[in-house]
C-alpha cells in the first residue's frame, strides 16, 4: 500500500470503492445468490463506485486545484498549460499541491521584501540626489541674487563670486556625468574597448598623477613589496583606470597624514588576477560595509561633504567592474585600515 499522504486521485477512489464493492459482494453472496454472482455484483459495484468517485474528485477537488495553480501563475492558459493542468496537476498528491503552493507563497514573500528594499532603496536615493542637485543650485542662486541686487560693481566681490558659483556649476556637470554614466553602464550602452596591459603600470601611472595630492599628506603611495612582477590583464583600460582612481583617491582623502597606500595584484587560478588598494587610514564602520557601493551612500556625511565628490564614485566603480563580470570586494575595519579590491581576466593571447 501506498502512504496515504501521497494518495492520488486514481488510489484515492480505488481506496473508496473496494470497500464499497466488497460490502455489496457479501450481501449477495450471505443472500444466496452464490459465489458466482457475489464476485460479479463485487466487480461491477467497485467498478462503479471507483468511476463515481474519481469523476467526483475530477470535477469538484482537483478543479478547484487547477484554479488555485491558474490563480498562482496568474496568466491564461497556453494549450501546453493546459495539457498541464488537465494532465499532470490531477496525479499529484494534495500534499504535493499545498507544497507547491508554499513554495510560491515564500516565493511571493522574497519578492514584497525585495520590492520592500528597492522602494526604501528608491526613496533614499531620490532624496540624496535632491540633496546633491539642491546644494550646489542654491549656492548659484545665492551668489547671483548678491551680485544682481548690488554686488556686481564691486570687482573683489564679483569675481569671487563668480568663481564660487563656476566652482558649484562644475560639481552639477560632474554628478550629472557620473548618473549619465552609471545610466549607460546599467543599460550595457556603455562599450567595453578591452586589451592587454600590465595592471602594475596603470597604478603607478595613477600614483604620479596624484602625487602632489600624497604630498600634501605626506602619504606614501607604493606597489606592494611582493608584486612588483607584471601582471598582464585583458579589460577596458581607460574604466579600469577609473576605477583604480577613484580607490586611490578615496584612500587620500580618508587616509591618515603621514600613512601608506598599497597597490598590489596577485594571480589566481591561472585565469583572474585579483587587483587591491590599501590603506592604513581610519577605516570603514562594519555596519556601512554592506551599503558602501551604493549610489551617494556616504558613511560620514560632515566629513564626505566637506571633501566634496558627487557620492557616486564607488557605484560607478562597482558597475564597471560587473560590467567586465568581475567581482568588486572591500574590506575594512576602524583605525586599521581599508582595501578596496576587484578580480580582473588574466592576459589574451594575441
Amino acid at each position: 500500500m501506498f502512504p496515504a499522504k501521497n494518495f492520488s486521485p486514481q488510489q484515492v477512489a480505488a481506496v473508496a470503492s473496494l470497500p464499497i464493492g466488497l460490502v455489496g459482494g457479501l450481501a449477495i453472496f450471505f443472500y444466496g445468490e452464490g459465489m458466482v454472482a457475489a464476485i460479479i455484483f463485487f466487480i461491477f459495484l467497485s467498478l462503479i463506485s471507483y468511476i463515481s468517485v474519481y469523476v467526483m474528485l475530477q470535477r469538484f477537488i482537483y478543479r478547484k486545484i487547477k484554479l488555485i495553480y491558474k490563480l498562482i501563475f496568474q496568466t491564461k492558459a497556453s494549450k501546453k498549460e493546459e495539457i498541464y493542468y488537465k494532465n499532470i496537476v490531477p496525479q499529484k498528491s494534495i500534499e504535493e499541491v499545498s507544497h507547491d503552493v508554499e513554495r510560491w507563497a515564500v516565493q511571493r514573500k522574497e519578492e514584497i521584501e525585495i520590492l520592500r528594499k528597492n522602494e526604501i532603496f528608491r526613496k533614499e536615493f531620490l532624496l540624496n540626489l535632491s540633496h546633491e542637485l539642491k546644494t550646489p543650485i542654491f549656492a548659484i542662486q545665492g551668489y547671483v541674487d548678491t551680485l544682481l541686487n548690488g554686488a556686481l560693481g564691486n570687482k573683489e566681490v564679483n569675481e569671487k563670486f563668480l568663481n564660487n558659483a563656476s566652482r558649484n556649476i562644475d560639481r552639477l556637470v560632474n554628478l550629472l556625468e557620473d548618473l549619465d554614466e552609471i545610466t549607460k553602464l546599467e543599460s550595457g550602452e556603455q562599450l567595453l574597448i578591452k586589451e592587454n596591459f600590465v595592471i602594475q603600470d596603470v597604478i603607478k601611472e595613477i600614483f604620479e598623477s596624484l602625487s602632489i595630492k600624497a604630498d600634501e599628506k605626506k602619504i606614501k603611495c607604493y606597489i606592494k613589496k611582493g608584486c612588483e612582477l607584471p601582471l598582464t590583464v585583458y579589460a577596458d583600460k581607460e574604466k579600469i583606470r577609473q576605477v583604480l582612481i577613484n580607490f586611490i583617491d578615496n584612500a587620500l582623502k580618508y587616509g591618515k597624514p603621514g600613512g601608506i597606500i598599497e597597490g598590489s595584484a596577485y594571480k589566481i587560478d591561472g585565469k583572474k588576477v585579483l587587483v587591491e588598494i590599501s590603506d592604513n587610514g581610519y577605516g570603514i564602520s562594519e555596519e556601512h560595509l554592506p551599503r558602501i557601493f551604493e549610489r551617494f551612500y556616504r558613511t560620514d556625511h560632515a566629513r564626505a561633504r566637506k571633501v566634496g565628490g558627487s557620492g557616486l564614485g564607488l557605484s560607478i566603480a562597482k558597475h564597471i567592474v560587473e560590467a567586465h563580470s568581475e567581482a568588486i570586494h572591500v574590506r575594512s575595519k576602524t583605525e586599521v585600515g581599508t582595501t578596496f579590491g576587484f578580480t580582473l581576466s588574466s592576459a589574451r593571447p594575441n
